[in-house]
């Protein structure tokens, strides 16, 4: 490895500084996410105690690097027991970072499943609602004429939000993953008013106008029958079941996946 330089008989190397920064950023990383609590003072003094220790074994104290390494050979076990909750906190948190989750798609089958059993539920009530799921790139500016949430997918949560007497129940619901992006959001409205027959409503021409402009796919729940439908590329499938709809989430999700990898092997195979 390359001699960066030394300090008296110590030969700091590049892999020593790449070293020491991964350390440094970890450590500052759970502070920050411990900050705050009980935890983060019972973290900064095994930091003194790690710091302690390592500066006896340069120095050669014998006698407080024996002392220190009796508590440092248990500390494992200790910061487990101690950190119990941050180390679950910690878990999620990593679980849900968008990096790890481009290999991990857990939350796609998850969300489909969340999706239309809050829709179904909606069907029974004949409750109104409209989802619109991102598929590929985000939505932002119509997001932003709703609230935003940012809040975790959950059936409870989309339920609440399109009971009648919700001041969001008449807008759209934005889904980008496993996250409500905003709820009570203004869609543009599709020029048709009519589908094979049948008079569109609003919900469906919003659902419809959506899909025509963005990579999306909508689902909407019809006050008057309580039918649900389904609006993808300008097209409308209505009367869907549960089981459904739950594939169609699916497959509109794992087809994006999978185009998405097949334009990344063209562009690479373009530039070669």
């Amino acid at each position: 490895m390359i001699d960066l330089f030394k300090i008296g008989f110590l030969t700091i190397t590049l892999s020593d500084v790449i070293d020491i920064a991964i350390v440094s950023f970890i450590f500052y990383k759970l502070y920050t996410i411990l900050r705050g609590t009980v935890a983060a003072q019972i973290f900064i003094g095994l930091l003194i105690i790690l710091f302690f220790s390592f500066i006896a074994q340069v120095i050669h104290l014998r006698a407080v690097s024996w002392l220190l390494k009796l508590i440092t050979d248990v500390w494992v076990i200790a910061f487990v027991i101690l950190f119990q909750p941050e180390i679950r906190r910690l878990l999620v948190i990593l679980a849900r970072n968008p990096f790890i989750k481009k290999f991990f798609r857990q939350e796609v089958n998850e969300s489909a499943k969340v999706i239309a059993e809050a829709a179904y539920e909606l069907s029974q009530h004949q409750h109104g609602a409209l989802i619109v799921v991102v598929k590929s790139s985000g939505i932002r500016g119509f997001a932003e004429t709703g609230d935003i949430i940012n809040a975790k997918l959950t059936k409870s949560l989309l339920i609440s939000i399109f009971f009648p007497r919700s001041p969001l129940h008449d807008g759209a619901v934005i889904v980008k993953g496993d996250i409500i992006e905003a709820a009570g959001c203004t869609l543009p409205l599709s020029p048709t008013t009519s589908w094979q027959g049948n008079s569109l409503g609003m919900r469906h021409r919003a659902g419809l106008g959506i899909s025509e402009q963005a990579d999306v796919i909508s689902v909407i729940v019809s006050e008057e029958t309580g039918s649900i439908s389904v609006a993808e590329n300008g097209e409308l499938t209505m009367g869907l079941s549960k089981e459904a709809l739950i594939n169609r989430l699916l497959n509109a999700t794992r087809q994006t996946h999978q185009t998405g990898w097949k334009s990344f092997i063209e562009q690479l195979r373009k530039k070669n």
